[in-house]
């Protein structure tokens, strides 16, 4: 199965949120999208970082309630790992795995076209499974 397999049955829609936004805005963003991360953007278009869930309590941890007042570019990851719609899910779950990464941007021309998370990963290989024993059974019934 394709990446852009999956941003066809969830759509692209990819909340941002500018580098200079505070921490605590991008909590409110965390909290008002119900997603565990956001791609950092100064136009919504160009990757300039992400930023999770498991960064601000990581920094919470190290640097106290000081960083909500500071820019969402001071716990940012700036190196991105991103996929294409072309890339392939299976290629994609080993790289989370590996890296041990939960949110991948997807990026088709140099712009931000979706962004594809574990649980996104795991449905499609749940649904994969169940479309393959659907198949094996009706062959079984012939």
């Amino acid at each position: 199965m394709l990446i852009g397999t999956i941003l066809r049955n969830k759509g692209s829609d990819v909340a941002t949120v500018a580098p200079q936004a505070t921490v605590r805005d991008l909590l409110a963003a965390l909290a008002e999208h119900n997603i565990g991360a956001v791609v950092v953007s100064e136009d919504g278009v160009t990757i300039d970082g992400i930023v999770s869930e498991r960064d601000v309590v990581r920094r919470l941890h190290d640097r106290g309630a000081g960083i909500l007042d500071e820019p969402v570019s001071s716990i940012m990851t700036a190196e991105v790992r991103t996929v294409t719609p072309a890339d392939r899910v299976d290629e994609l779950r080993e790289t989370m795995t590996t890296h041990r990464i939960r949110h991948v941007p997807v990026v088709e021309n140099d712009r931000l076209a979706g962004i594809v998370s574990i649980g996104d990963v795991v449905k499609s290989a749940i649904d994969e499974l169940e479309t393959e024993k659907a198949s094996l059974v009706d062959y079984l019934h012939r």
